[in-house]
């Protein structure tokens, strides 16, 4: 079954992929009318995580931002879909590095790198990063479920010479590049929701308590890896801008978790400025009733 599903999809992905970006939004829109208006995928949950951390707006700012949140969605989804045929040269157009020269300096210091971000704006295009940069790329992600379409989104993010890995790979692949004396840049969207049973750290994310993500964090001491953060700004549809920020060049120098909690101060920010462009689809707030007690 997995098969027959990627022999039927794959040609559908591939022919939108090869559209012009005009009518790429232009379909991008039809799409926000299904998702938002039609069927309204998981907009109750959008709405529950809106008035969870802005308590003080009202339900007209609420509506307003889940709308703008739809359509920056539905542009991300046909983005994706669109790195399938997108050329570096139009990549290169449309996701431009501020200060590259970060990343470079840490590279001239021989400083693997643990990239962090959160699902904020745009990371389906951050691969190409690995254009304007000679470490060996690495991106954490979860493998899916479909072996075909798994395969298709690793030969993606590989013809821009970005390998994904899974949690499970990471410690014992990054290991041996460090034994080789390998330089890596890897990448971790470390801002989802752990289970809370297995949480080692909770803090306030957006004023409401949870458990946190540390695999990053402890990943960095273990193997002395300077952390870099990366937001990323939303120009215009369809044209992005990342800045990348020092969180710190010798993580051993902190306490735990306060790399993870200056991390996550870093992604509130972006959200406060502009709180349509945060994935808000997920349930990043649902273990906020069971924090224990040695965490209260």
């Amino acid at each position: 079954m997995q098969l027959i599903a990627y022999i039927l999809i794959y040609p559908i992905l591939w022919l939108i992929s090869i559209l012009p970006f005009r009518l790429l939004y232009g379909l991008s829109d039809v799409l926000w009318l299904f998702l938002y208006k039609i069927f309204g995928y998981r907009k109750s949950t959008v709405k529950e995580n809106l008035r969870l951390v802005f308590p003080e707006k009202s339900e007209k700012e609420i509506s307003k931002i889940t709308s703008q949140f739809y359509h920056h969605l539905c542009d991300m989804i046909l983005e994706a879909v669109k790195s399938m045929t997108i050329s570096e040269k139009e990549l290169r157009k449309r996701y431009k590095f501020t200060n590259i020269e970060l990343i470079n300096n840490l590279e001239e210091k021989q400083r693997s790198i643990i990239l962090m971000c959160g699902h904020y704006g745009s990371w389906e295009w951050i691969f190409i990063m690995q254009k304007y940069i000679n470490y060996k790329g690495y991106a954490i992600y979860k493998r899916l479920a479909n072996k075909h379409f798994d395969k298709l989104v690793k030969r993606i993010r590989a013809k821009f010479d970005t390998h994904l890995i899974t949690t499970k790979e990471t410690f014992n692949i990054l290991s041996e590049c460090k034994k080789r004396g390998e330089l890596t840049i890897n990448g971790f969207a470390s801002d989802q929701s752990p289970k809370a049973t297995k949480a080692f750290h909770w803090n306030e994310f957006m004023g409401i308590k949870v458990p946190m993500y540390t695999g990053a964090e402890t990943l960095a001491k273990k193997l002395d890896m300077a952390v870099v953060f990366f937001g990323v700004k939303r120009i215009k549809r369809g044209y992005y801008e990342t800045s990348f920020k020092t969180i710190t060049e010798n993580p051993n120098d902190y306490k735990d978790y306060e790399i993870t909690d200056m991390f996550f101060r870093l992604v509130e920010e972006q959200i406060l400025e502009a709180p349509q462009y945060y994935l808000w689809t997920h349930k990043r707030w649902k273990h906020r009733n069971k924090v224990p007690t040695q965490f209260q």
